[in-house]
């Protein structure tokens, strides 16, 4: 089993936010189940924590055993280039204006459907609404 993190899960670690301790027994879990993975963009965000120097993030995610997959495939592109222009399209149609999400959430989307088992993020509602077939864990696992 691979389980692929977003950034607000690690974030949410970080910052010892309410959910910091469900996260963690979530990430344990998931070790235990199998692989953790993140996709290279969620690396890059992970930089630009307040205070994230590049040896902490590595340290964290060694000591973790949570591996950075750096790879993108064509597949995985076609994946994102087709949520993305969803989304843009959805949200011209409901008169939202333009789009207004960042596009390393579909690639994380992207990357999770084609190259994990299962996405945990904290949010659950904008990956299953952009990416349906995606399995996305409300409870711990």
């Amino acid at each position: 089993m691979r389980t692929a993190l977003d950034t607000n899960v690690i974030s949410a670690l970080w910052s010892a936010e309410p959910l910091a301790g469900a996260m963690a027994e979530w990430l344990n879990e998931a070790r235990r189940a199998g692989r953790l993975v993140i996709c290279a963009p969620v690396m890059v965000e992970l930089r630009a924590y307040p205070g994230a120097t590049e040896e902490f993030v590595t340290r964290f995610l060694h000591d973790a055993a949570v591996e950075v997959d750096r790879q993108f495939s064509p597949r995985m592109w076609d994946e994102v280039g087709q949520a993305f222009a969803t989304y843009a399209d959805r949200r011209r149609r409901s008169s939202g204006g333009q789009p207004k999400r960042l596009l390393v959430d579909f690639m994380v989307g992207a990357h999770a459907l084609i190259a994990a088992d299962r996405l945990l993020t904290l949010d659950v509602y904008r990956y299953r609404q952009d990416f349906p077939g995606l399995v996305l864990p409300l409870a711990p696992l």
